[in-house]
């Protein structure tokens, strides 16, 4: 999960992340691809209309915390510049239109293909998590829930409770990224997690009209 909180804040800050450190990053190009503006890259990476399955919303698997939290998040995307952040299955879903590098071009015509936080399908049992993205401080929040079939040793974060991942860009150094996750109980009194990374960015541009 500190991965995924990773990708979705690089991608809406003008890349899009791998984990590890320096890894090599496509970057959207702004000026050449969306224009110079956040609500650009905003608009085109959280559709408004779409028929792509949301992941990302309420079911009834959701704890009381990730729940009320969630209500608190939303309630802040309507006054206080935080956005939440689409989950579709996959990220062919997530970077239509855009002409990969052809190092990282899916030649493959399976329409079933799945991030590994989506590869559970069954509410509840595996990865359940949502994203709020804020552009111009350039930190997200992950809330997230994991289900039995993630379970492992005891000590880990409680199968069924809520963590929370604060993910930060430290600084932006010409092509280097820096960025920073803690994850953590709501109360702020349990961390289970911290890790930091460097990332560099390379050119991504949108798929010119046939």
């Amino acid at each position: 999960m500190i991965r995924r909180g990773f990708q979705v804040a690089v991608r809406l800050g003008q890349h899009r992340a791998l984990f590890g450190g320096p890894q090599v990053l496509p970057r959207l190009n702004p000026t050449s691809a969306f224009g110079s503006s956040t609500d650009s890259l905003v608009s085109r990476f959280c559709p408004e209309k779409t028929d792509l399955k949301d992941y990302a919303l309420p079911n009834a698997s959701w704890c009381p915390d990730m729940l009320n939290l969630y209500q608190e998040f939303l309630e802040k995307t309507k006054t206080d510049g935080w956005i939440k952040l689409p989950s579709f299955k996959s990220n062919r879903d997530h970077i239509q239109g855009l002409k990969l590098p052809s190092g990282l071009a899916v030649a493959s015509d399976k329409s079933d293909w799945r991030i590994f936080t989506r590869c559970i399908p069954v509410e509840g049992q595996g990865y359940e998590y949502v994203i709020f993205f804020h552009p111009s401080e350039k930190k997200s929040i992950c809330l997230f829930q994991p289900g039995p079939y993630l379970e492992g040793a005891p000590g880990l974060i409680p199968v069924g409770s809520l963590a929370v991942l604060n993910v930060h860009v430290e600084k932006i150094e010409d092509q280097k990224l820096y960025m920073s996750c803690i994850a953590q109980s709501r109360d702020q009194q349990t961390v289970y997690a911290k890790c930091s990374g460097i990332f560099l960015q390379l050119q991504l541009e949108e798929e010119s009209p046939q």
